[in-house]
């Protein structure tokens, strides 16, 4: 591997390029006028976004993909006396999820192309610029997308990276003419030490990761790591172990550290006052050190989105943008995609996509359900919140089963399917219907569905007119969305609804769980 990134010219290859996270790099890349190739087995509207900038995609990942910008042939080719003339080989960007018998990494091996973590070109990037790093186990995305937004707005114009769409900038990535740079700091996989930031953001720190952590502590020690490497330190005084890292008085940190916090009475350098929650959204009085600097209106739901609006006005306040600038902008900001995103308000049942997959996101994300509730067209109906959730990898739900199993009390129901493996194997041998059981302890009215079809049959006949519909995935959950919506609608244009879907009783799931 190579000690450096080239940015002089030297074509760059992703391997996974439609991923959220690798697609904003290669935007970046391409807009700076550096060719730019890729891979991914699933073409999208983000892959059709980069072809629209003259990267060049394959549908295929095989090792002859190598060969499309140097002349270079493959290895095989090379053996066999068919070698084309060898010009400069790509740089080949990779993220965690590429494994070692990938068939283009072992070719990239084989023919000394120098290879990237995904965060080696993040940090060459940010060391280019001043950086603002957004880390955190939870509201890494929507708070990058908040500060990235504001500061669009300001004329501050960074360059934006981010593992989340935008509409403001239609997509995950934009590209700006300041010195800032405003990404998406991921402590996944440890890469988070790479990045040395102007400033840098930690919104709460749990472990999350637990195929790649074994314990908090060593979550701790990257972000402690991390904290070492920015100039200026924002964090949420709300969290105890970010607190306990940064605001102690054991710690002895010499650079600033600013606090944040959505309670009153914490003595955060930024802290929310007279908080009004609303089914559009939230509005807080925000004080600076002391001071009141005004009412501010967060277009989105709960007190964790408005502790991420928070950060975020910290942030800016730190560039010197004025808050009359923020409290004129923050109510038009339309949110990152799949963050509690209305997709469809069909027989006046609301269905909504939501990222959640931990624990504590999952609670958070149905006391805003609640909040939500009062919002519903549905004057009369008796209301109901329907969480439909797929575990994401073994390993999450095998190690924080008994924080899932209370994490739904904010739920009149739950559906639960099969676990989304994300390429794991299940050493734990935890499945899908052992997570249903876990939560049925708590919330009586559980349902185990193996399937997404099995899923999609079920919510397609019970659902009522009233229920907010949440489907709470970082897998392939949210693909059904579409079909199940359809039948509601298809309903709404006749004038009648679903069998069953009037009717107040659930039908029998594929397994009661009691």
């Amino acid at each position: 591997m190579l000690n450096s990134v080239d940015f002089s010219g030297r074509p760059f290859h992703f391997i996974g390029i439609g991923g959220i996270g690798m697609s904003a790099l290669a935007h970046v890349l391409a807009s700076r006028k550096l060719p730019v190739s890729g891979s991914d087995l699933r073409l999208s509207h983000i892959t059709e976004r980069l072809e629209a900038q003259g990267a060049h995609i394959f549908n295929q990942q095989q090792a002859e993909n190598l060969a499309f910008f140097t002349g270079q042939a493959s290895s095989q080719q090379a053996a066999t006396g068919s070698a084309l003339k060898v010009q400069k080989l790509p740089q080949v960007v990779c993220s965690t999820a590429i494994g070692a018998s990938n068939p283009e990494y072992q070719e990239a091996i084989a023919i000394g192309c120098p290879i990237f973590h995904r965060s080696d070109i993040l940090a060459a990037l940010m060391n280019e610029h001043k950086g603002i790093a957004i880390a955190g186990t939870h509201g890494k995305t929507t708070t990058s997308s908040i500060t990235g937004y504001l500061l669009l707005k300001a004329g501050v114009d960074p360059t934006i990276i981010i593992g989340g769409e935008v509409s403001t900038w239609s997509g995950n990535a934009y590209v700006g003419q300041s010195d800032y740079v405003v990404a998406e700091a991921d402590e996944s996989d440890g890469s988070l030490v790479k990045l040395a930031s102007h400033i840098g953001v930690i919104t709460n720190i749990e472990l999350d990761h637990p195929d790649h952590y074994s314990s908090l502590d060593q979550v701790i020690e990257i972000f402690d790591k991390f904290v070492e490497q920015c100039e200026t330190v924002i964090g949420s005084i709300d969290c105890p172990t970010v607190r306990e890292l940064l605001f102690e008085e054991h710690c002895q940190r010499i650079k600033p550290v600013i606090s944040y916090s959505v309670n009153a009475d914490s003595g955060a350098d930024y802290v929310a006052k007279n908080i009004r929650e609303t089914a559009e959204g939230t509005i807080a009085e925000i004080w600076e050190r002391g001071e009141s600097l005004g009412e501010i209106t967060v277009p989105l739901l709960g007190l964790h989105n408005l502790s991420n609006a928070i950060a975020s006005i910290a942030v800016a306040r730190q560039l010197g943008v004025s808050f009359a600038t923020l409290a004129q902008h923050m109510p038009n900001f339309g949110g990152a995609r799949r963050r509690f995103e209305h997709r469809g308000f069909y027989s006046e049942i609301l269905f909504v996509d939501d990222y959640a997959h931990h624990p504590s996101e999952v609670r958070a994300t149905l006391a805003a359900a609640q909040v939500q509730r009062s919002g519903v067209l549905s004057s009369g109906r008796d209301r109901k919140v329907v969480a439909v959730f797929q575990p994401h990898r073994y390993s999450r739900a095998a190690t924080l089963l008994n924080e899932f199993a209370t994490a739904f009390e904010g739920a009149d129901r739950v559906l639960v399917t099969d676990i989304y493996s994300a390429g794991e194997t299940n050493t734990a041998n935890i499945t899908g219907e052992q997570v249903a059981a876990a939560i049925a302890q708590y919330q009586p009215n559980t349902e185990y569905h193996g399937t997404l079809t099995a899923v999609t049959q079920a919510l397609k006949t019970s659902l009522n007119p009233g229920d907010i519909v949440i489907f709470l995935t970082a897998g392939n959950l949210n693909q059904i969305i579409p079909d199940v919506m359809s039948a509601y609608q298809t309903a709404a244009q006749s004038g009648a609804i679903p069998s069953g879907g009037r009717s107040s009783e659930t039908p029998q799931p594929e397994a009661a769980l009691t």
